[in-house]
């Protein structure tokens, strides 16, 4: 009599280790924490959404952690559930997607899939299922050892964003929207290619809608427009506020102003 066949566990490995953060789990950890102990400032309540951007730690990770700090509180020992959305840099596509394995893998360890959050917004016809746009991609998996090093126990549903209406990310935000127990965490860059003058102008612009919730940012003012957009529609909906933590440009990292990316992080709160 054959033995019982065990399901097939599927895990979507690291591909940014070693390009966009430390690729050994000792030296990543160690850089987690250095860019976290450069925030000083204690959160003064939990957000239930944050804004980060994606470029390699060198660059945006002191903005970064900017966010990620706020977590560091006992408030989010109950986070179990997050929901990450970032753009589709490689793989072009209208709608979103998530992909189909059972963990997301880091140096840091493996995180479980949001399995349900993944069936809901299937089942809603809000988001398919495609490796393709996950395999490679940066902007997703560069915040996951930042969660790994502020939360607990926590499970993960990645959704890359192509083109796609801010209603149609909305909706799929609030579909999966939760309480306490949920974190949104949002990614996307500020303006590229400027002199780092110009890019402090435009970035500030860019800002301004952000703080004001509009859901009409271009792509040329952020790199994850969409994904934003869907944010700051749901914010509307849901009356949260959205405050502003930190704003650079790599030339404030590099010294290089002559052709910059711009980076900024938000926390959004509930009311009370």
């Amino acid at each position: 009599m054959l033995a019982p066949t065990k399901e097939r566990v599927s895990v979507r490995p690291a591909s940014a280790a070693g390009l966009y953060y430390p690729k050994d789990a000792e030296g990543l950890r160690h850089a987690l924490r250095t860019l976290l102990a450069s925030n000083k400032t204690p959160a003064a309540r939990l957000p239930k959404a944050i804004v980060v951007p994606h470029a390699g730690y060198a660059y945006s990770g002191e903005v970064a952690a900017s966010a990620f700090h706020t977590l560091e509180s006992p408030a989010a020992d109950a986070i179990r559930h997050v929901i990450l959305l970032g753009p589709s840099h490689r793989v072009p596509m209208r709608g979103m997607a998530m992909p189909s394995s059972d963990f997301f893998a880091t140096p840091c360890g493996e995180v479980p899939i949001f399995e349900a959050a993944r069936q809901r917004l299937r089942e809603l016809g809000l988001a398919g299922v495609a490796d393709a746009p996950h395999a490679l991609e940066h902007s997703l998996e560069v915040q996951v050892p930042f969660l790994q090093a502020v939360l607990h126990d926590f499970d993960l549903l990645p959704v890359a964003v192509g083109i796609a209406p801010p209603e149609q990310v909305a909706r799929a935000l609030e579909a999966v929207w939760g309480g306490p127990e949920t974190l949104i965490v949002v990614t996307t860059d500020l303006s590229h290619h400027h002199t780092h003058a110009e890019a402090v102008e435009l970035d500030q612009q860019t800002v301004r809608l952000i703080v004001a919730r509009r859901s009409d940012i271009s792509d040329t003012q952020a790199c994850g427009a969409g994904a934003v957009n869907g944010l700051m529609e749901a914010a509307r909906h849901k009356g949260l506020e959205v405050r502003l933590l930190d704003r650079r440009t790599s030339g404030d990292t590099t010294g290089d102003e002559s052709r910059v990316v711009g980076y900024g992080s938000f926390a959004l709160f509930e009311a009370g």
